[in-house]
């Protein structure tokens, strides 16, 4: 069931086509995923990485049909998160004196997960393992997205091993970059970065700028998600460096949720008046219960500037609200602006507190929030439309 993608290393991972939600329900699959473990065969074997839970006696019994699990000499985990460990106690059940390499945290998060006294080796930066003609090496990437997060670099293959750094929720049986619809993957890419690294983007930045100062002659990027790079690794490392400079472009997204339309008429003569003054912005709306939630994410993480409205709902903000400004101060987006808005009936307090939450987040404030009372009427719409340039001018 292997997929050889050298005449040394094999594809042993599985597709998931089915995956809808990651974390929980925290993140969104729309094209589903992969879990991409790989098998070196050279004069000692090594496997790197596993696959999820779920997947983990099927992963096993496809494992046997491309090796005899009796001739894997290594296992090298380069992330312990549960979609990349956790076939790992079926595989040990089998190979239970077998060596797993991984950093220091990545052993403490082994042991934390599954309570078992495996034969762990602890390496770092520099280490080195020889097992024939390849020699693997090991860079620690704390935080890219977890602690005991590596990467590992097959000299002779010349394959980087990246886990999580590089990948995307993107599921495709032809594994490759240039075998599927590049603006799909970037697409995928980029929420991935948003949702998942944005929060840690200077130590992403500077194990990727270590990455690309080693000079590394590089046939392929293996990820553990989604596409394997071959005729597109300058444009991963091209974005990644774009992406990790706390990124924006010239966009002001508003993100709004409504009760009885009054909000959502605000978002619209607002986004009228930010384009009346600025023709060459890029202006997306967003509702918050009817969008997905990582791709406002997204849009936010291309924003330069956001405006969040609300109803006001006993005296605070809606559900859908509060949660996706939640999601928003939990990235660390740095180097954007924001200005707050709400529509009132009897009193308010909607617009007060998403402004506290954005200041919370790190937003530069470009103005007061504006609130409007009951359903905005024509001097309440053109009263937007002005607040709408005052966005756009600051």
């Amino acid at each position: 069931m292997g997929k050889k993608i050298t005449d040394h290393v094999t594809w042993v991972g599985k597709i998931d086509w089915e995956l809808k939600h990651f974390h929980g329900d925290e993140l969104s699959t729309h094209f589903g995923s992969s879990y991409n473990a790989y098998l070196l065969r050279d004069k000692k074997n090594v496997l790197i990485d596993t696959v999820w839970t779920p997947y983990d006696h099927e992963f096993v019994a496809h494992l046997k049909e491309v090796i005899d699990l009796k001739d894997i000499d290594y296992i090298v985990m380069n992330h312990n998160e549960n979609d990349h460990s956790g076939a790992l106690p079926a595989l040990m059940a089998e190979i239970p004196d077998t060596p797993i390499y991984c950093t220091k945290k990545g052993e403490m998060i082994l042991r934390g997960l599954y309570h078992k006294d495996w034969h762990f080796v602890n390496v770092k930066t520099g280490d080195t393992l020889n097992v024939g003609d390849n020699t693997l090496h090991f860079v620690e990437c704390p935080m890219c997205h977890w602690p005991d997060t590596m990467v590992t670099y097959a000299d002779k293959e010349q394959i980087l091993f990246s886990n999580d750094v590089f990948g995307q929720h993107y599921a495709t049986e032809s594994l490759y970059d240039d075998t599927v619809k590049l603006c799909d993957v970037m697409h995928e890419a980029e929420k991935y970065y948003a949702n998942i690294l944005n929060i840690y983007n200077p130590m992403v930045k500077k194990k990727v700028d270590e990455i690309i100062g080693m000079n590394l002659p590089l046939k392929l990027i293996a990820p553990s998600h989604g596409v394997i790079w071959r005729h597109h690794i300058d444009d991963i490392l091209k974005r990644y460096q774009e992406w990790d400079v706390d990124y924006q472009t010239n966009q002001i997204t508003i993100i709004y949720d409504t009760m009885w339309q009054a909000t959502r008429h605000m978002a619209e003569a607002i986004a009228y008046g930010i384009q009346q003054q600025d023709p060459d912005v890029r202006v997306v709306l967003m509702n918050a219960v009817k969008d997905d939630k990582n791709d406002i994410l997204l849009e936010v993480f291309r924003s330069k500037a956001i405006v969040v409205g609300s109803p006001t709902v006993n005296l605070g903000m809606t559900f859908a609200i509060a949660g996706i400004l939640e999601m928003i101060h939990g990235m660390r987006f740095k180097n954007k602006r924001a200005a707050a808005f709400g529509s009132i009936g009897w009193g308010g307090g909607a617009e007060k507190r998403i402004q506290q939450r954005l200041e919370e987040a790190g937003f530069g404030i470009i103005t007061d929030p504006l609130k409007v009372k009951w359903a905005p009427d024509e001097q309440a719409e053109q009263q937007c439309r002005e607040w709408g340039k005052v966005i756009a001018q600051s």
